[in-house]
Formats: structure tokens, C-alpha cells, sequence
């Protein structure tokens, strides 16, 4: 199945969908833009869902759950926040086979459902904070769709907290972009740039936005995560209020945060090869897969040995399978479970048996080791932090290779044009940045922290005037 994957050098969009398909991550669904997540795919979402989870509760969240249905009215509450999304919307107008008397939204995002209801839960200061997620799906009636990258409707988690003051819900926010640079970076081996978002990319509705920017393989940005400190405006368009310490009323402050099905994206465009799938291993579903290697003569020798050393494996609390499929080559096997993304291939054969051996395949660079059956507990899961250890090595590489810093608009322009990240000094306005945009495609993906002093002296990249920021400009998806 391996070679039908189109090589990278030659469609990058085609080799993402041949890997999402025939590693049967994902399939397109009988309605336009929307995907069905297949059971390996599902399986990569849970990793990330129980990892991302704990490290949520860890930081005092709770999980609830809202309804996907929202009053449009709930919407056009926050002016900016309705002019956002108005693009995007699905409205339900008919139910139980009548016209409804309000139309619903089904939820873009769920600030304002979430909002109506900490209107009644929030009274007091003794109340706050109130840190509250939710695991659920959204629908976005996006234009142009790529699997995991873009589809109409999709997975994720968002966050909404309320707080008491202004210092704490902005602290809110940026230690929640953190938890998320440290998932990207530790279990999804991403390295990432993260910062503050520009007037016009925030998020609507937001006082400032934060992200989390990954460089993929085709040099192209991809928005990871966000982390959005909201200030008053929801609350103030939902009149929360709350009885501060000193005995008045004041508005509630608000943070709002999350990340999609889009990792899974993320992880295959930064880490995979012309093979198939590449997986850090902290996600992968399967950690290691055994292939017994047998003639017609020691098939039943060969498969009991295996079995003896999936069962040594699964006692140790390893994620193993085996490919017990006597119908196909051993090679046919090893281009299929390379394809799907596999960490690990523990291969067994009769030479092996003989000396209680096996030999570890490594998915990443190809490299076998031999090794005893009794030491495998112990050297599977040390190879697996090499692995992971590696990958995030290699893409940070590879990012760092094609990330720039110039301070010329043609040399700009070369290096967008060629692909690559580029920090380049920035007046701050909002027409400088929509003119590069226009000209070149590329739009700031973030305003890392402290930039402010590096800009000291520079001048912006387009118009030769004083710089008030170095920012990080790359096409993106």
C-alpha cells in the first residue's frame, strides 16, 4: 500500500490526503467538508484528549457540557463576536416538523450559551473562579475543507473561566497558551513560536489572542492552538455581575481557549514520510507491533514464539499488537505498519526463536537492534523516548533551517515566495500588515513576548518607518 502514497517532493497536498486515507485515519463524509474519523484516527484523538485532560485538571479545570444548539439572538449580543462568525454559521429554522419561533445556531464556538449560564451560577467574588472545559464538536460552514485541517464540522476542546479580576483571567490565558506549548512540544513533538496575535487575526470578540504556530513540511505555518483573554465583553453583554470583596458590583473577566482534530493534522504534516504515517510515540495508539517471519515449515513455531512475546510485552503494559496474517509477505506487512504510523516493529523468525531474540525496527530512521526476549520490558520503552526525543529534534531542525530574520522587503518577499518562517520588523499598522499580505500571502502569525525591545532601532520592513515590533510572518493554512 506504501508506494501508492504520492511522494511528497511532488503534491504535498496529495500525499497528506494519501496518508489520512489509506492509513485509514479518516474518510470523506456523505456531507460536503465534513470527515468520519476512522477508528485509528479516533484512536490518535483519545491520546490526545487523555493527555491534554489530566493536564487540564491538573490546573484546577472542570469538565461540563453545553448544548449545540444556541439562540441566534445569544449571538448578535457581542457585536464583534456576530460579525466574526456570521460567515461560518449553520441555523436550524424548522423542528419536530415546524418553523421555531427563534432560530438556533449550531455552535461555531460556545461563548455565548456558555455566558447565558454563568449569569445564573456567578453572584459572588466566593463564586470566582470558575474554570470550567468542555470536550464537544463544532460546525464552521467553511468554503474550501482539507481532512483534520479544515472541515465543516470537527472535534475540540474549549475552555471558559471566569475570574474576578483583570490580572487574573490575563494570567489565565497565558498559562493555558503554555499548557498547550508544553502538549505540542512534550507529547506531539512540535516545537512551536507562540505570542500574542495581531488586531486582525484575534479572535472575535477577544481583547487579545494568543497562539501557538508550528512550522509543517511544506514550510508552511500552522495555528496549534489559541488562548484568548476576553476581558469584560461577555459579561458585560450578558450583564454577569458580581459582588466583589469590597461590597460592590463589577463585571466578570473571561478567558476562552482550545485546540481540534487539527493536531492530528499537525502531527502528520510535520513528522510523516514518503512511507506513511510517522507518530511520536506519548500518541500513538499502538506503541510497537510484532511480525513473525516464517516458511511453511515453522509457521506454528514461529506464531506460538510471537505470541510469547506479545503476552511478555502486554504484562509489561506496553501497547502492542501483532500481525499474525499468513496471506501476505512479511515485506507487504512491513510497508503496511510503516504506513500506519507504528513507532516500533519487533521482528520475529526461526533464527530469532533459536537465539530468544528480536529484532526492534525504529519507524522513524530505520535502524534494527537486535535484542534478548527477557530485555525487550525494559529497551522498548527507552527507544521509544529516543524516538520521540528525535522527531521533535528533527522538526526543530528543520524549522530553525527555514526560519528567517531579514530587514529588506525583497529579500522578504524571496524568502515567502520560497517558503519558510521570517521575523521581520514591523511599524505595528494594520495597513502595512494588510498590504503584505495582498502582495505576498503572508499574514503575522505571532508577536513573540519582549519583541518590543528587539524592534529598538529598526525600521519596518515596507515602509522604512519606526519599528515597533519583530514579527513572525508565514503563509499558512
Amino acid at each position: 500500500m506504501a508506494e501508492q502514497i504520492t511522494p511528497r517532493e511532488v503534491s504535498y497536498s496529495d500525499w497528506f490526503v494519501d496518508i489520512v486515507l489509506k492509513a485509514q485515519l479518516a474518510d470523506y463524509s456523505p456531507v460536503k467538508g465534513c470527515m468520519v474519523i476512522r477508528p485509528r484516527g479516533y484512536a490518535i484523538w483519545e491520546k490526545i484528549q487523555s493527555h491534554l485532560d489530566r493536564m487540564f485538571k491538573e490546573t484546577g479545570h472542570q469538565n461540563a457540557y453545553f448544548p449545540l444548539l444556541i439562540p441566534e439572538s445569544f449571538l448578535h449580543k457581542e457585536a464583534e463576536h456576530v460579525e466574526g462568525f456570521s460567515p461560518e454559521l449553520a441555523v436550524v429554522t424548522h423542528g419536530g416538523g415546524e418553523a421555531l419561533e427563534e432560530p438556533l445556531v449550531v455552535r461555531p464556538t460556545s461563548e455565548t450559551i456558555i455566558w447565558s449560564m454563568y449569569k445564573k451560577w456567578i453572584q459572588s467574588y466566593r463564586d470566582l473562579p470558575l474554570l470550567i472545559n468542555q470536550w464537544a464538536n463544532v460546525v464552521r460552514w467553511e468554503k474550501r475543507t482539507r481532512l483534520f485541517l479544515r472541515t465543516t464540522e470537527f472535534l475540540w476542546q474549549e475552555g471558559h473561566t471566569a475570574h474576578a479580576t483583570r490580572e487574573e483571567a490575563e494570567e489565565e490565558a497565558l498559562r493555558m497558551l503554555h499548557v498547550y506549548r508544553k502538549f505540542a512540544e512534550e507529547y506531539l513533538a512540535l516545537p512551536v513560536f507562540y505570542g500574542r496575535k495581531t488586531e486582525s487575526e484575534k479572535f472575535a470578540g477577544a481583547v487579545t489572542t494568543y497562539s501557538i504556530e508550528a512550522m509543517m513540511q511544506d514550510k508552511k505555518a500552522l495555528q496549534a492552538g489559541t488562548s484568548h483573554f476576553l476581558g469584560q465583553n461577555f459579561a458585560k453583554a450578558f450583564d454577569v455581575t458580581f459582588q466583589t470583596q469590597a461590597g460592590s458590583l463589577d463585571y466578570v473577566w473571561a478567558t476562552s481557549w482550545g485546540v481540534s482534530t487539527r493536531l492530528i493534522g499537525a502531527v502528520i504534516m510535520a513528522h510523516s514520510d514518503n512511507r506513511g504515517l510517522v507518530l511520536p510515540p506519548r500518541i500513538a495508539p499502538t506503541q510497537a507491533v510484532i511480525i513473525p517471519i516464517y516458511t511453511k515449515k515453522t509457521v506454528d513455531q514461529v506464531a506460538d514464539y510471537a505470541k510469547r512475546v506479545f503476552a511478555r510485552l502486554t504484562e509489561a503494559g506496553l501497547s502492542v499488537e501483532m500481525d499474525l496474517d499468513d496471506q501476505n509477505s512479511p515485506g507487504w506487512k512491513f510497508a503496511e505498519w510503516e504506513l500506519r504510523g507504528v513507532p516500533i516493529r519487533v521482528e520475529v523468525g526461526p533464527r530469532d526463536m533459536e537465539q530468544e531474540k528480536a529484532v526492534l525496527v525504529r519507524r522513524d530512521t530505520g535502524e534494527k537492534r537486535a535484542v534478548s526476549v527477557s530485555r525487550l520490558p525494559e529497551e522498548i520503552p527507552v527507544l521509544l523516548e529516543e524516538i520521540q526525543k528525535t522527531l521533535f529534534r528533527r522538526a526543530k531542525d528543520f524549522r530553525d533551517e527555514h526560519t528567517h530574520y531579514v530587514e529588506d522587503y525583497d529579500s522578504f518577499k524571496r524568502i515567502i515566495e520560497d517558503g519558510g518562517f521570517v521575523f521581520a520588523p514591523w511599524s505595528g499598522s494594520p495597513e502595512v500588515e494588510a498590504r503584505i499580505k495582498e502582495e505576498t500571502k503572508a499574514t503575522i502569525r505571532v508577536l513573540e513576548f519582549g519583541n518590543e525591545e528587539k524592534a529598538s532601532g529598526k525600521n519596518d520592513i515596507l515602509t522604512g518607518e519606526p519599528a515597533r515590533h519583530i514579527a513572525l510572518f508565514a503563509k499558512s493554512y
